[in-house]
Protein backbone atom coordinates (compact mmCIF):
# COMPACT_ATOMS: atom_id res chain seq x y z
CA UNK A 1 0.00 0.00 0.00
CA UNK A 2 1.36 3.81 -0.99
CA UNK A 3 0.71 6.22 1.68
CA UNK A 4 -2.89 6.41 2.99
CA UNK A 5 -4.62 5.53 -0.18
CA UNK A 6 -6.79 2.93 1.21
CA UNK A 7 -9.87 4.02 -0.40
CA UNK A 8 -8.01 3.50 -3.57
CA UNK A 9 -7.18 0.35 -2.70
CA UNK A 10 -9.97 -0.71 -1.19
CA UNK A 11 -12.19 -0.08 -4.57
CA UNK A 12 -9.94 -1.55 -6.91
CA UNK A 13 -9.73 -4.70 -4.73
CA UNK A 14 -13.55 -4.69 -4.81
CA UNK A 15 -13.80 -4.39 -8.55
CA UNK A 16 -10.82 -6.57 -8.95
CA UNK A 17 -8.89 -4.06 -11.43
CA UNK A 18 -7.07 -0.96 -11.42
CA UNK A 19 -10.23 1.33 -12.24
CA UNK A 20 -10.14 4.58 -9.97
CA UNK A 21 -6.87 6.67 -9.61
CA UNK A 22 -6.20 9.22 -6.74
CA UNK A 23 -6.65 11.39 -9.33
CA UNK A 24 -10.15 10.59 -10.42
CA UNK A 25 -10.72 10.24 -6.46
CA UNK A 26 -9.75 13.57 -6.30
CA UNK A 27 -12.11 14.95 -8.35
CA UNK A 28 -14.68 13.13 -7.11
CA UNK A 29 -13.86 14.85 -3.79
CA UNK A 30 -13.92 18.04 -5.26
CA UNK A 31 -16.82 18.27 -6.71
CA UNK A 32 -18.43 17.41 -3.47
CA UNK A 33 -16.86 20.05 -1.85
CA UNK A 34 -17.86 22.36 -4.92
CA UNK A 35 -21.36 21.22 -4.39
CA UNK A 36 -21.64 21.69 -0.88
CA UNK A 37 -20.28 25.53 -0.68
CA UNK A 38 -23.16 25.82 -2.86
CA UNK A 39 -25.40 25.13 -0.65
CA UNK A 40 -24.10 26.14 2.65
CA UNK A 41 -23.99 30.14 -0.03
CA UNK A 42 -28.11 29.53 -0.92
CA UNK A 43 -27.95 30.87 2.79
CA UNK A 44 -26.14 33.86 1.98
CA UNK A 45 -22.48 34.39 1.84
CA UNK A 46 -22.27 36.64 4.73
CA UNK A 47 -24.10 33.94 6.90
CA UNK A 48 -22.07 32.94 9.93
CA UNK A 49 -22.65 28.66 8.75
CA UNK A 50 -20.94 29.61 5.55
CA UNK A 51 -17.82 31.67 6.99
CA UNK A 52 -17.16 28.89 9.62
CA UNK A 53 -17.69 26.57 6.13
CA UNK A 54 -14.96 28.68 4.54
CA UNK A 55 -12.35 28.74 7.14
CA UNK A 56 -12.79 24.87 7.46
CA UNK A 57 -9.48 22.76 6.06
CA UNK A 58 -9.67 22.99 2.15
CA UNK A 59 -11.72 19.70 2.23
CA UNK A 60 -14.27 18.12 3.92
CA UNK A 61 -13.99 14.84 1.51
CA UNK A 62 -9.96 14.36 1.31
CA UNK A 63 -6.66 15.09 2.58
CA UNK A 64 -2.85 15.50 1.90
CA UNK A 65 -2.27 11.90 2.88
CA UNK A 66 -4.46 10.40 0.58
CA UNK A 67 -7.29 9.72 2.65
CA UNK A 68 -11.06 9.84 1.15
CA UNK A 69 -14.62 10.08 2.85
CA UNK A 70 -17.52 7.71 2.40
CA UNK A 71 -19.26 10.38 0.17
CA UNK A 72 -15.66 9.91 -2.30
CA UNK A 73 -16.46 6.26 -2.62
CA UNK A 74 -20.39 6.08 -2.72
CA UNK A 75 -20.18 8.33 -5.69
CA UNK A 76 -17.41 6.45 -6.88
CA UNK A 77 -19.41 3.15 -7.07
CA UNK A 78 -21.96 4.48 -8.33
CA UNK A 79 -20.90 4.64 -11.48
CA UNK A 80 -20.82 0.85 -11.92
CA UNK A 81 -24.39 1.06 -10.80
CA UNK A 82 -23.29 -0.46 -6.86
CA UNK A 83 -24.76 1.47 -3.80
CA UNK A 84 -23.74 1.31 -0.73
CA UNK A 85 -26.02 0.45 2.80
CA UNK A 86 -24.90 0.54 6.44
CA UNK A 87 -24.85 -2.73 7.86
CA UNK A 88 -25.84 -2.48 11.28
CA UNK A 89 -28.76 0.28 10.23
CA UNK A 90 -31.74 -0.31 11.51
CA UNK A 91 -33.47 -0.90 7.79
CA UNK A 92 -30.93 -3.51 7.14
CA UNK A 93 -30.95 -5.34 10.03
CA UNK A 94 -34.97 -5.58 9.54
CA UNK A 95 -34.30 -7.09 6.54
CA UNK A 96 -32.87 -10.39 8.38
CA UNK A 97 -30.17 -11.05 5.59
CA UNK A 98 -27.63 -13.65 6.30
CA UNK A 99 -24.46 -12.12 6.00
CA UNK A 100 -23.15 -15.33 3.97
CA UNK A 101 -25.98 -14.73 0.88
CA UNK A 102 -24.27 -10.78 0.38
CA UNK A 103 -21.75 -10.21 -2.60
CA UNK A 104 -18.85 -8.01 -0.77
CA UNK A 105 -18.42 -5.66 2.17
CA UNK A 106 -16.90 -2.31 2.86
CA UNK A 107 -15.46 -1.91 6.43
CA UNK A 108 -13.95 1.24 7.92
CA UNK A 109 -12.43 2.56 10.81
CA UNK A 110 -11.17 6.25 11.39
CA UNK A 111 -9.22 6.84 8.09
CA UNK A 112 -8.41 3.33 6.81
CA UNK A 113 -10.61 1.66 4.43
CA UNK A 114 -10.88 -2.62 2.87
CA UNK A 115 -12.93 -4.78 1.51
CA UNK A 116 -15.09 -8.51 2.29
CA UNK A 117 -15.70 -10.19 -0.84
CA UNK A 118 -17.25 -13.35 -2.43
CA UNK A 119 -14.78 -14.71 -5.03
CA UNK A 120 -16.75 -17.93 -6.48
CA UNK A 121 -18.43 -20.01 -3.29
CA UNK A 122 -15.52 -18.63 -0.88
CA UNK A 123 -14.86 -15.33 0.97
CA UNK A 124 -11.78 -13.72 1.09
CA UNK A 125 -9.88 -10.69 3.52
CA UNK A 126 -9.00 -8.12 0.85
CA UNK A 127 -7.36 -6.18 2.87
CA UNK A 128 -4.32 -3.88 1.67
CA UNK A 129 -2.18 -4.33 4.91
CA UNK A 130 -1.74 -7.55 4.92
CA UNK A 131 0.71 -9.55 2.34
CA UNK A 132 -1.90 -11.41 0.59
CA UNK A 133 -5.49 -12.42 0.68
CA UNK A 134 -7.29 -14.05 3.74
CA UNK A 135 -9.28 -16.84 3.28
CA UNK A 136 -12.63 -16.53 5.37
CA UNK A 137 -15.19 -19.53 5.83
CA UNK A 138 -18.44 -19.49 5.86
CA UNK A 139 -19.67 -20.15 9.31
CA UNK A 140 -16.93 -17.29 10.38
CA UNK A 141 -17.88 -14.67 8.34
CA UNK A 142 -20.86 -13.59 10.77
CA UNK A 143 -18.43 -13.76 13.83
CA UNK A 144 -15.56 -11.93 11.90
CA UNK A 145 -18.17 -8.59 11.28
CA UNK A 146 -19.44 -8.79 14.63
CA UNK A 147 -15.39 -8.29 15.46
CA UNK A 148 -15.15 -5.61 13.21
CA UNK A 149 -18.07 -3.56 14.73
CA UNK A 150 -17.19 -4.50 18.37
CA UNK A 151 -13.48 -2.99 17.28
CA UNK A 152 -15.62 0.49 16.18
CA UNK A 153 -15.41 -0.21 12.58
CA UNK A 154 -18.30 0.82 10.47
CA UNK A 155 -19.24 -1.55 7.30
CA UNK A 156 -21.29 -1.08 4.23
CA UNK A 157 -23.14 -3.74 2.41
CA UNK A 158 -22.44 -3.27 -1.51
CA UNK A 159 -25.29 -3.77 -3.42
CA UNK A 160 -25.69 -4.21 -6.92
CA UNK A 161 -24.00 -6.53 -9.55
CA UNK A 162 -20.43 -6.22 -9.58
CA UNK A 163 -18.42 -6.30 -12.42
CA UNK A 164 -16.64 -10.00 -13.78
CA UNK A 165 -13.27 -10.63 -12.87
CA UNK A 166 -11.03 -13.38 -13.68
CA UNK A 167 -10.52 -14.36 -10.15
CA UNK A 168 -14.26 -15.09 -9.28
CA UNK A 169 -14.34 -17.10 -12.81
CA UNK A 170 -11.93 -19.19 -11.62
CA UNK A 171 -12.78 -20.13 -7.72
CA UNK A 172 -16.17 -21.02 -9.19
CA UNK A 173 -14.63 -24.21 -10.23
CA UNK A 174 -12.21 -24.71 -7.65
CA UNK A 175 -11.80 -24.43 -4.02
CA UNK A 176 -8.64 -22.65 -2.01
CA UNK A 177 -7.05 -23.64 0.92
CA UNK A 178 -5.16 -21.57 3.25
CA UNK A 179 -2.40 -23.16 5.75
CA UNK A 180 -1.38 -20.13 7.12
CA UNK A 181 -2.75 -16.66 7.56
CA UNK A 182 -0.96 -13.66 5.77
CA UNK A 183 1.23 -11.59 7.25
CA UNK A 184 0.90 -8.11 7.79
CA UNK A 185 3.13 -6.04 5.77
CA UNK A 186 4.99 -4.39 8.57
CA UNK A 187 5.23 -7.50 10.52
CA UNK A 188 7.54 -9.52 8.16
CA UNK A 189 10.03 -6.69 7.97
CA UNK A 190 9.91 -6.89 11.52
CA UNK A 191 10.77 -10.75 11.57
CA UNK A 192 13.33 -10.16 8.92
CA UNK A 193 15.04 -7.43 10.76
CA UNK A 194 14.97 -9.44 14.15
CA UNK A 195 17.17 -12.56 12.28
CA UNK A 196 19.81 -10.17 11.13
CA UNK A 197 20.61 -9.10 14.59
CA UNK A 198 23.50 -10.76 16.58
CA UNK A 199 22.94 -13.49 18.69
CA UNK A 200 23.36 -13.06 22.19
CA UNK A 201 26.36 -14.72 24.07
CA UNK A 202 24.28 -17.15 25.70
CA UNK A 203 23.11 -18.49 22.42
CA UNK A 204 26.56 -18.45 20.94
CA UNK A 205 27.84 -20.51 24.16
CA UNK A 206 25.05 -23.46 23.99
CA UNK A 207 25.59 -23.51 20.35
CA UNK A 208 29.62 -24.19 20.65
CA UNK A 209 28.59 -27.01 23.49
CA UNK A 210 26.05 -28.24 22.15
CA UNK A 211 26.58 -28.02 18.13
CA UNK A 212 24.20 -29.16 15.39
CA UNK A 213 25.85 -31.80 13.13
CA UNK A 214 22.76 -33.31 12.00
CA UNK A 215 22.46 -36.53 13.81
CA UNK A 216 20.52 -34.96 16.82
CA UNK A 217 20.73 -34.49 20.17
CA UNK A 218 22.82 -36.80 22.42
CA UNK A 219 21.27 -40.36 23.53
CA UNK A 220 20.43 -40.67 27.31
CA UNK A 221 23.69 -43.09 27.88
CA UNK A 222 26.51 -40.77 26.48
CA UNK A 223 24.24 -37.75 28.37
CA UNK A 224 24.69 -39.39 32.23
CA UNK A 225 28.69 -40.42 31.41
CA UNK A 226 29.22 -36.74 30.67
CA UNK A 227 27.04 -36.09 34.34
CA UNK A 228 29.18 -38.29 36.29
CA UNK A 229 32.40 -37.69 34.49
CA UNK A 230 31.57 -34.23 35.63
CA UNK A 231 30.81 -34.53 38.76
CA UNK A 232 34.17 -36.89 39.47
CA UNK A 233 35.84 -33.97 38.30
CA UNK A 234 34.30 -32.01 40.82
CA UNK A 235 34.84 -34.38 43.45
CA UNK A 236 38.66 -34.95 42.58
CA UNK A 237 39.31 -30.94 43.38
CA UNK A 238 37.24 -30.82 46.19
CA UNK A 239 40.16 -33.63 47.72
CA UNK A 240 42.83 -31.72 46.78
CA UNK A 241 41.72 -28.64 47.86
CA UNK A 242 40.87 -30.56 51.45
CA UNK A 243 43.79 -32.19 51.22
CA UNK A 244 45.85 -28.68 50.71
CA UNK A 245 44.30 -27.38 53.18
CA UNK A 246 45.06 -30.40 56.37
CA UNK A 247 48.37 -29.91 54.73
CA UNK A 248 48.87 -26.21 55.52
CA UNK A 249 47.90 -26.49 59.16
CA UNK A 250 49.73 -28.95 60.09
CA UNK A 251 52.63 -26.58 58.83
CA UNK A 252 51.28 -24.21 60.53
CA UNK A 253 51.29 -26.00 64.07
CA UNK A 254 54.82 -27.09 63.71
CA UNK A 255 56.36 -23.90 63.26
CA UNK A 256 54.41 -22.30 66.13
CA UNK A 257 55.52 -24.98 68.24
CA UNK A 258 59.49 -24.54 67.00
CA UNK A 259 58.71 -20.64 67.28
CA UNK A 260 57.50 -21.37 70.78
CA UNK A 261 60.24 -22.98 71.80
CA UNK A 262 63.20 -21.04 69.99
CA UNK A 263 61.81 -18.01 72.19
CA UNK A 264 62.31 -19.59 75.38
CA UNK A 265 66.07 -20.31 74.35
CA UNK A 266 69.07 -17.64 74.11
CA UNK A 267 70.01 -16.96 70.67
CA UNK A 268 73.38 -17.79 70.63
CA UNK A 269 72.10 -21.43 72.28
CA UNK A 270 71.85 -24.30 70.24
CA UNK A 271 68.48 -26.24 70.63
CA UNK A 272 69.30 -29.60 72.87
CA UNK A 273 68.13 -32.43 70.91
CA UNK A 274 65.62 -32.91 74.15
CA UNK A 275 64.13 -29.72 73.31
CA UNK A 276 60.87 -31.49 72.60
CA UNK A 277 60.82 -32.36 76.26
CA UNK A 278 60.71 -28.79 77.54
CA UNK A 279 57.79 -28.04 75.05
CA UNK A 280 55.61 -29.23 77.44
CA UNK A 281 56.54 -26.14 80.05
CA UNK A 282 55.08 -22.54 79.31
CA UNK A 283 57.36 -19.93 77.89
CA UNK A 284 56.70 -17.74 81.26
CA UNK A 285 57.55 -20.57 83.62
CA UNK A 286 60.73 -21.54 81.67
CA UNK A 287 61.56 -17.52 81.40
CA UNK A 288 61.02 -17.60 85.51
CA UNK A 289 63.07 -20.77 86.07
CA UNK A 290 65.65 -19.76 83.93
CA UNK A 291 66.04 -16.39 85.28
CA UNK A 292 65.95 -17.76 89.29
CA UNK A 293 68.70 -20.27 88.10
CA UNK A 294 71.12 -17.76 86.27
CA UNK A 295 70.79 -15.04 89.64
CA UNK A 296 72.17 -18.68 91.51
CA UNK A 297 74.98 -18.96 88.88
CA UNK A 298 76.06 -14.99 89.46
CA UNK A 299 76.24 -15.56 92.71
CA UNK A 300 78.51 -18.99 92.97
CA UNK A 301 80.42 -17.25 90.15
CA UNK A 302 81.65 -14.47 92.20
CA UNK A 303 83.21 -17.10 95.08
CA UNK A 304 84.41 -19.38 92.90
CA UNK A 305 86.74 -16.36 90.51
CA UNK A 306 89.72 -17.58 92.87
CA UNK A 307 89.38 -21.16 91.35
CA UNK A 308 89.05 -21.61 87.61
CA UNK A 309 90.06 -24.63 87.54
CA UNK A 310 87.40 -26.12 90.05
CA UNK A 311 85.25 -24.24 88.06
CA UNK A 312 85.97 -25.85 84.58
CA UNK A 313 85.62 -28.91 85.63
CA UNK A 314 82.45 -28.15 87.45
CA UNK A 315 81.36 -26.42 84.09
CA UNK A 316 82.68 -29.27 82.31
CA UNK A 317 81.01 -32.12 84.37
CA UNK A 318 77.62 -30.00 84.51
CA UNK A 319 77.37 -29.89 81.04
CA UNK A 320 78.29 -33.30 79.93
CA UNK A 321 75.53 -35.85 80.88
CA UNK A 322 76.21 -38.46 82.59
CA UNK A 323 76.78 -42.40 80.29
CA UNK A 324 73.57 -44.04 80.13
CA UNK A 325 71.37 -41.17 81.31
CA UNK A 326 71.21 -38.98 78.59
CA UNK A 327 67.85 -40.54 77.88
CA UNK A 328 66.08 -39.89 80.85
CA UNK A 329 67.04 -36.10 81.60
CA UNK A 330 64.36 -34.40 83.58
CA UNK A 331 63.59 -31.01 83.11
CA UNK A 332 65.60 -29.51 85.37
CA UNK A 333 68.35 -30.78 84.01
CA UNK A 334 67.89 -29.77 81.00
CA UNK A 335 67.51 -26.55 82.35
CA UNK A 336 70.51 -26.33 84.15
CA UNK A 337 72.81 -27.85 81.44
CA UNK A 338 71.03 -24.78 79.04
CA UNK A 339 71.92 -22.35 81.60
CA UNK A 340 75.36 -23.82 82.22
CA UNK A 341 76.43 -23.38 78.20
CA UNK A 342 75.01 -19.99 78.44
CA UNK A 343 77.10 -19.02 81.72
CA UNK A 344 80.52 -20.03 80.20
CA UNK A 345 79.30 -18.47 76.99
CA UNK A 346 79.37 -14.91 78.88
CA UNK A 347 82.44 -16.53 80.94
CA UNK A 348 84.50 -16.65 77.77
CA UNK A 349 83.07 -12.95 76.46
CA UNK A 350 84.30 -11.05 79.75
CA UNK A 351 87.80 -12.78 79.34
CA UNK A 352 87.79 -11.94 75.73
CA UNK A 353 87.52 -8.46 76.53
CA UNK A 354 89.93 -8.17 79.67
CA UNK A 355 92.61 -9.55 77.54
CA UNK A 356 92.32 -6.39 74.82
Amino acid sequence: QEGSLCAQHCLNNLLQGEYFSPVELSSIAQQLDEEERMRMAEGGVSSEEYRTFLQQQPSVNMDDSGFFSIQVISNALKVWGLELILFNSPEYQRLGIDPINEKSFICNYKEHWFTVRKLGKQWFNLNSLLMGPELISDTYLALFLAQLQQEGYSIFVVKGDLPDCEADQLLQMIRVQQMQRPKLIGEEAAQSRDQRLPRSDVDQAIEVNHPFDGTGMLDEDEENFQRALALSRQEIDMEDEEADLRRAIQLSMQGSRRSELSGSLPQNVPQSSHSSQTGSLSSEELRRRRQAYFEKQQQQLQQQEQTPNLQDKATLSSSTPEPGSGGDMSEEDMLQAAMNMSLESVRNHLNSEEEK
